[in-house]
């Protein structure tokens, strides 16, 4: 019986997603409004309202093309340890 470390990976916490805007860099487009209707909805000028909190599992792949589709790139998600909304956040891009 061998004491030596094993060379699988060690399972990462989990992590929630959540999506946010740069509102400088957003020029109300509306396309993540009509990708994405379940989290996203438009303020009286057409600029994009993010109901807050993590993204459901159910809606990731959506999210992330949303993000990926946004023509000025002011859609972005962000990645922070589960359970711990202060904890500091990373931004994640899909890749296109």
């Amino acid at each position: 019986m061998s004491h030596e470390p094993e060379d699988r990976p060690v399972p990462q916490s989990p992590r929630d997603l959540e999506l946010r805007v740069n509102p400088i860099a957003c020029d109300a487009h509306g396309v993540c409004i009509e990708l994405l209707p379940e989290l996203i909805v438009a303020d009286p000028w057409g600029y994009p309202l993010i109901r807050p909190g993590p993204v459901p599992l159910r809606l990731q792949a959506l999210a992330r093309r949303a993000v990926a589709d946004c023509p000025t790139l002011a859609l972005l998600l962000a990645e922070r340890p589960a359970g711990r909304p202060e904890a500091a956040r990373r931004q994640v891009r899909p890749n296109r």
